[in-house]
């Protein structure tokens, strides 16, 4: 479990030279934003360019199996005006894979993601996954991951993963699907005593601790999902627990609603979050996407909407936004984000290129 970034690029490495079978893309992402809530001594516009090229190998090794490879790099930098302020060069995804029709193995760098809730995502737990970003973009965590297919309507799912202090938390996942929906069990046991952010909404953890889950989502008349996760330390018990529901209306190519609600429970408090979306595809190649989310307990409310054009190998992508202003938040301002994305009105642009 040491090092996977390196046992698996020893892989890809070797595999190159053997495999005829190999496809690279990648995707280029630029972006500009400009906001009227700027940190002192920072430009109020903000601009950032993004390119992650991708290399896939495969080969078939029997009629049912299947091995694979994919490597990613990240290169991004950032300005602020015209002045360079943050650069990124680290691996994307990094992973190895055996597949045939009941099995999956992969180790390496690589994504997990689970979990029916789209926006407030309780079960965000090693992902950063976020329905508002355009790019889809989420890192990754190195990990061995086995997903098992008994039947067709059950997966078994284990996996072990490597932090950053080498440390290894473990734990797995069963889905069940069936004529009432489909059913999710998740167990996660992390021994590590390094801080770690739980969910999307970002719940802190100081030690070690498990992970208990249960999910559910039914797709009818209407679409209906829960998520409840309890998770157990020294320090005490923290309950996330989110429902969510939506429904396309009847009205021209189909305007797509959804609501989501969840509360996050401790021995001291509960805080309260919803969150509303609306969908409207317009014509074959725009679409528009609103969400407004509440912090109850807070008093917050953060507001996003973006229209995107969507061609063959590209989009573009407005976005309109408006957020807590930075003085509204129970931190000392020096430690918020430098980034303006996030803070009072703002409005962007991204161009996303896929080749």
């Amino acid at each position: 479990m040491y090092h996977f970034k390196y046992i698996v690029f020893g892989i890809i490495l070797n595999s190159a030279i053997i495999f005829a079978q190999f496809s690279t893309k990648g995707m280029l992402t630029i972006g500009a934003i400009a906001g009227n809530d700027v940190p002192k001594h920072w430009s109020k516009y903000q601009s950032t360019i993004n390119y992650i090229p991708t290399l896939s190998l495969k080969k078939e090794i029997s009629n049912q199996g299947l091995l694979d490879f994919e490597w990613g790099y990240q290169l991004q930098i950032d300005y602020s005006g015209d002045s360079l302020y943050n650069t990124i060069e680290k691996p994307y995804r990094l992973w190895s894979r055996y597949s045939n029709e009941n099995l999956e193995a992969r180790l390496g760098l690589q994504k997990i993601i689970f979990g029916p809730t789209q926006i407030l995502r309780p079960l965000s737990w090693f992902d950063t996954f976020d329905v508002k970003d355009p790019a889809g973009e989420t890192n990754g965590v190195e990990a061995f991951r086995l997903k098992w297919f008994p039947s067709n309507n059950i997966s078994i799912w284990s996996w072990f993963i490597q932090n950053e202090l080498d440390t290894i938390s473990y734990g797995g996942r069963t889905e069940v699907s069936s004529s009432i929906g489909e059913f999710g069990f998740t167990l996660h046991l992390d021994p590590s005593s390094s801080k770690k952010m739980i969910g999307l909404i970002g719940v802190p953890i100081n030690n070690s601790h498990t992970r208990t889950a249960i999910d559910y989502r039914y797709d009818g008349f209407i679409g209906f999902w829960n998520e409840s996760v309890l998770i157990k330390s020294k320090e005490g018990e923290i309950l996330l627990s989110s429902i969510g529901a939506d429904y396309t209306l009847p009205v021209a190519n189909g305007i797509l609603i959804m609501a989501e609600a969840m509360s996050i429970s401790t021995k001291n408090e509960t805080q309260n979050y919803s969150a509303i979306m609306a969908s409207f595809p317009i014509g074959i190649m725009h679409s528009s996407t609103y969400i407004s989310q509440f912090d109850w307990l807070e008093e917050k409310t953060y507001h996003y909407f973006r229209w995107s054009s969507t061609f063959d190998s590209y989009s573009l992508n407005m976005i309109l936004s408006l957020n807590p202003k930075r003085n509204q938040y129970n931190i000392p301002e020096n430690t918020l984000p430098k980034s303006i994305s996030g803070f009072r009105a703002g409005i962007q642009f991204m161009f996303i290129y896929n080749h």
